[in-house]
């Protein structure tokens, strides 16, 4: 995510938190709706009592943190009228986010700035790209999944699936997998991809979606047909990265993918054990 867009989320965000007469921050569910990209009232009910079970399952109390409200609405011809509305604290915007859809860029940005407890930009900016990082790690571990099933349904057999995907490494970097891990220090137990940064791991990703298609969509039926198909796949955006100056072999190895998710999953604990009552 932007940096750009990062700091546009942020002022949204903090222009519709308000504050009770003990200083508890808290947001209303109809703001919060659009901000999170919801159309319907209705839809975004179905998230709000996800979140209660949620909350209920931490063993916290749900009116500490939703407590039901009115809210004065314009009609068009000019009068107003009271709709439903709901408090919600920053544990329970925390919940909602979480039992949203990440992939929508609004709530993939909430899911973070809910669960850090200052206003830091930057500190809301680094745990925003760790998630993306984390994000991307998993979509290429599903990804490459879907591939050694693509294999086996059309071959009668995966076993050679890691020497292709390492076939693939070294169309993309000009070295097998095993000899990226000695360039960067890696431990040969452990899967590159862990240790590289979402661009990487976002290209390896776009290259293997393109083996899958070409692999259904051609009927390509023998290990070493797909293996081709998988390495002039990488071929293909290496080039497009080289032609954006961006070498791949050459980026440096970023901090190992578990210790973030452990990380981010302490600190979301943490957001859980003491978060801030509406009384």
């Amino acid at each position: 995510m932007k940096k750009e867009i990062i700091q546009s989320l942020v002022s949204n965000f903090e222009s519709y938190a308000n504050k009770t007469d003990e200083g508890i921050e808290f947001w209303l569910a109809r703001d919060l709706q659009q901000l999170l990209g919801y159309d319907k009232w209705d839809n975004f009910l179905g998230v709000i009592s996800k979140a209660k079970i949620a909350c209920e399952n931490t063993g916290h109390e749900v009116s500490d943190h939703f407590a039901d409200a009115g809210k004065m609405v314009k009609l068009g011809s000019g009068s107003e009228r009271e709709v439903a509305d709901i408090i919600l604290t920053r544990y329970a915007c925390y919940l909602i986010a979480q039992n949203g859809d990440p992939r929508k860029e609004e709530i993939a940005f909430a899911q973070n700035y809910f669960a850090v407890q200052t206003r830091k930009f930057e500190v809301i900016e680094k745990r925003i790209q760790e998630f993306e990082r984390i994000r991307a790690r998993q979509k290429l571990t599903e990804t490459e999944k879907e591939l050694s099933g693509v294999i086996f349904q059309q071959t009668g057999s995966d076993k050679n699936f890691a020497l292709i995907r390492s076939k693939g490494d070294k169309a993309l970097f000009g070295y097998s997998t095993g000899e990226m891990k000695n360039r960067l220090g890696i431990p040969q137990s452990r899967a590159l991809a862990d240790f590289q940064p979402t661009i990487l791991l976002k290209a390896k990703d776009f290259a293997t979606e393109i083996t899958i298609f070409n692999s259904k969509t051609k009927g390509l039926r023998s290990e070493q047909s797909i293996s081709e198909e998988h390495i002039t796949n990488n071929r293909s955006v290496r080039k497009t990265l080289l032609s954006r100056g961006i070498r791949p072999e050459s980026l440096p190895a970023e901090e190992d993918i578990k210790k973030i998710e452990r990380k981010l999953s302490s600190d979301d604990k943490k957001n859980l054990k003491k978060p801030e009552k509406l009384k």
